[in-house]
């Protein structure tokens, strides 16, 4: 089982490796190359990993890592100060492109009003962790348009709440009001939690953590 596992490491680097340096031949950013070697490896592709569930573990906890990093990159208060823009541009992103997918789905494919409904909020919501790379890779993070774009992206997350309480209904599952309320409550501690501890606990502890000295901790 585990020389299985690291069999399949080896090979995701080695191909990664591979894909991601010719591509950068090319000019082409990594992330591409990240996702070509992915569609190589996987199940719809050569099938060369056997466990895709161990891989797929280790890619969010990878997603986490990346997350966090771009999260140190990242400042809360040039947000704030754009946040007209972001949320009036957020909303209109998202807005527009839901309903002209759900104008196409339905009236051009002739496909049922809630597969349509599910198509626009798919093509809505972009990739936070694949734009954010790139813009790091790029050192746009703190430019006005980087700005805006990483604005647009939390928007296009804050959507994602109502969305998943939407599907149910799609689906012909229902969904009571009391359900869809506890859900947003939920949400709403959650974000509240983290603003809090951002702005207080966060930095308290890492504190204490630079006061021992010890590289390790």
């Amino acid at each position: 089982m585990e020389l299985s596992f690291l069999k399949d490491l080896f090979i995701i680097f080695g191909v990664s490796a591979v894909v991601v340096f010719m591509l950068g031949k090319f000019n082409i950013p990594s992330i591409v190359g990240f996702l070509v070697a992915g569609i190589i490896l996987g199940p719809h592709g050569f099938s060369f990993i056997e466990d895709i569930h161990q891989v797929e573990l280790l890619a969010e906890i990878g997603v986490i890592l990346l997350m966090f990093t771009i999260g140190l990159e990242f400042s809360l208060k040039n947000l704030m100060n754009l946040r007209t823009l972001v949320l009036g541009g957020g909303f209109l992103q998202v807005s527009l492109t839901t309903f002209a997918t759900i104008g196409i789905s339905y009236f051009i494919l002739s496909l049922p009003f809630p597969v349509s409904v599910f198509h626009g909020f798919l093509i809505a919501l972009s990739s936070t962790a694949i734009v954010l790379k790139l813009l790091l890779d790029r050192g746009e993070m703190n430019t006005p348009h980087g700005n805006i774009t990483v604005g647009m992206l939390i928007f296009q997350d804050l959507c994602v709440v109502p969305f998943m309480l939407i599907l149910p209904v799609l689906a012909g599952e229902g969904g009571s009001a009391q359900d869809v309320v506890i859900t947003h409550l939920k949400a709403a501690a959650v974000i509240g939690g983290v603003l809090i501890s951002a702005k207080w606990g966060v930095p308290h502890l890492l504190h204490q953590v630079v006061h021992t000295r010890s590289r390790e901790l």
